[in-house]
């Protein structure tokens, strides 16, 4: 049992100015965190209790199917560059040197020393599976630190790492995570989804994320309430509701309209009076890549869609295998459209294989001034040219004609475009079809709190672990990569949970089960009777929090709202009659009980209330 009148609980009754989400507002305000620099913080008592608890959730069921090993925060140069991360990982790496002049950095993730264990100590098949895993504080030089512990510069993880002997044991170990972590998720009482995701820097091939639905979310998700279809949006595919397509004027052919000073795609479709699905977008990248000597290659793109769709950035980048992607500048349209944006157009434009061969100086960012030698190369300079696939088969579209206030008519991709390749780049919209079932898509905003990934042999094979197989042959063991983020948990619950006085986190990751409010501890009686209670609920096998501090009473029941304690006990004039008011924090909801049972009561609640794992 914990006494409030002893404890270091600094609870807020306003905000931080800069707290912009409601977890991030609570967590503050409750004494959980405190912020000690752009996305650095300090866990509190109460704040640490519940990592506690998700910790060891977390332990238990990682135990049941790996082991734990505790690996360091300080990581050699040498072991990235074997994979080929220290370069591509670029700003988001903290990195320093130390006193001789080495390179290190701090780990943003642990899959080059799990692989440097493996290469060194698994010898033969019969050492496989393996499943190693941590609980460790990760480093992410995040270049926007908000939204509380969502996007912060140190957190705490727990990755694992599997290596297998082939993709039938890969398969597996991945769906052993995905079990766990659906217990774990369960247990600590998220109301998550499992979708479809984009690999990302992790690289590899299947895998998945673990959502939670919340408007503090920087994801957003394409669901599916019929038959169960999620996905991230940089994976989700839809099926669309067909597009009319204009009747053609003239001869057919593509016809100059002249649209003075209508650059802007709504100004056009009025001018021209059609629907933006009739429209073709240009959208003009300049995509990052890396050469054979792991050197920057700047590439340029025209992405041609929908006037009514948007770029899938991700799904761009992926099609392209780009570090990194940004607009064209203004200097850079005239080189490649030789026209202003907003008049940008496929037709007559000249595009190319990836494999052309780039002028030396597309190596760096282009700079403004310094252009002699670039606008020398420009004319050499060739683009890749991406159209979506639902363009494919339309005819008689409206699009930019690479001259100022002009447009063209009557443009049938198939006849009118040569482009490098045609895929699905487009983002999906709410309401649009399924890819399952058609049935109309849900778009929302959510928080990952889990991804699992089939890494395959991505850097087993680059830094050379090596096995011998059933039949004395070496082979390379492939792996996969699985995290959790422990703050992300607590954030989660507190997003999905909260009102306007505070929010209530389930038994199973709360700081304490029950809190015990005295109303009024100079009444010797009352106070004799809450010491007790909480005893007789220690006793029980409770966390109990007794509130014997000499406040009001609605400074301790505001207070009891805030941080998020699943029950509340108020010992007030009733205990004389044996009788003791019942909160529950979630159901906002009060109910008076037999003091004489209140223990029993409380724990049974306490058991009802606490999540367990899914079958």
């Amino acid at each position: 049992m914990h006494r409030w009148s002893q404890l270091f609980l600094p609870t807020l009754r306003e905000a931080p100015a800069d707290a912009e989400v409601a977890s991030h507002k609570f967590l503050v305000r409750a004494g959980y965190i405190r912020q000690l620099g752009a996305g650095i913080y300090s866990y509190l008592f109460l704040g640490q209790r519940s990592i506690n608890k998700i910790v060891a959730i977390v332990r238990e069921e990682m135990d049941s199917i790996g082991q734990e090993f505790l690996l360091p925060a300080l990581l050699p140069r040498e072991l990235w560059e074997q994979s080929g991360r220290w370069t591509s990982m670029g700003d988001n790496m903290f990195r320093l040197k130390d006193r001789k002049g080495a390179d290190l950095c701090l780990g943003m993730t642990h899959e080059e020393v799990m692989t440097e264990i493996a290469r060194k100590e698994l010898r033969s098949y019969k050492q496989l599976p393996q499943i190693w895993y941590q609980i460790q504080t990760k480093f992410r030089d995040e270049p926007r630190p908000k939204s509380g512990l969502l996007r912060v510069r140190q957190f705490l993880m727990k990755d694992a790492y599997s290596f297998d002997i082939d993709a039938a044991g890969l398969d597996v170990s991945y769906q052993k995570h995905d079990s766990a972590y659906r217990r774990i998720f369960s247990r600590c009482g998220l109301k998550f989804v499992a979708v479809e995701a984009d690999s990302g820097a992790m690289g590899g091939s299947q895998s998945q994320e673990f959502m939670v639905y919340t408007e503090a979310g920087e994801d957003l998700i394409a669901s599916c309430a019929q038959c169960g279809y999620a996905a991230n949006v940089e994976k989700a595919t839809s099926q669309l509701t067909p597009a009319v397509d204009l009747t053609p004027t003239g001869d057919g052919l593509p016809e100059l309209v002249h649209t003075p000073g209508m650059g802007a795609i709504a100004d056009v479709t009025a001018f021209m009076q059609v629907s933006a699905s009739q429209d073709i977008k240009c959208v003009a990248y300049m995509a990052e890549k890396r050469d054979a000597a792991d050197q920057p290659v700047w590439l340029a793109v025209a992405v041609f869609l929908r006037g009514d769709h948007n770029v899938n950035e991700t799904k761009l980048m992926g099609l392209l295998r780009a570090g990194q992607l940004r607009p064209m500048l203004p200097e850079e349209l005239a080189i490649y459209f030789k026209a202003p944006g907003g008049f940008l157009g496929p037709v007559g434009l000249t595009q190319t294989v990836e494999s052309s061969l780039l002028p030396e100086l597309q190596r760096t960012t282009f700079q403004p001034n310094k252009t002699q030698q670039f606008w020398a190369a420009a004319n050499r300079l060739k683009m890749v040219v991406v159209l979506d696939e639902a363009l494919a088969e339309r005819s008689n579209m409206i699009c930019g004609a690479n001259k100022l206030d002009y447009h063209f008519r009557n443009v049938t991709p198939k006849r009118d475009i040569a482009w490098t390749v045609a895929a699905s780049i487009r983002a999906v919209n709410e309401g649009e079809g399924c890819p399952v079932c058609n049935a109309p898509l849900r778009v929302a905003k959510a928080v990952e709190v889990g991804h699992i990934f089939k890494l395959g042999y991505r850097y087993s094979e680059s830094m050379g672990a090596r096995v011998l197989d059933p039949n004395g042959k070496e082979v390379t063991p492939i792996m996969g990569s699985y995290g959790i983020g422990i703050e992300r948990i607590l954030t989660a619950s507190v997003e999905q949970s909260f009102d306007d006085n505070g929010f209530s986190l389930p038994p199973s990751i709360a700081p304490f089960d029950v809190v015990v409010t005295i109303t009024n501890v100079s009444d010797a009686d009352l106070k004799s009777a809450g010491e007790k209670l909480a005893e007789e609920l220690h006793s029980a096998g409770l966390d109990v929090l007794l509130d014997d501090r000499e406040e009001r009473a609605g400074v301790k029941f505001k207070d009891a709202d805030l941080v998020g304690i699943p029950f509340r006990i108020n010992v007030g004039k009733k205990a004389a009659d044996g009788i003791v008011e019942l909160v529950t924090r979630s159901a906002k909801s009060s109910e008076d009980i037999p003091l004489e049972t209140a223990a029993k009561q409380i724990r049974e609640r306490v058991q009802a209330a606490t999540p367990v794992a899914l079958a």
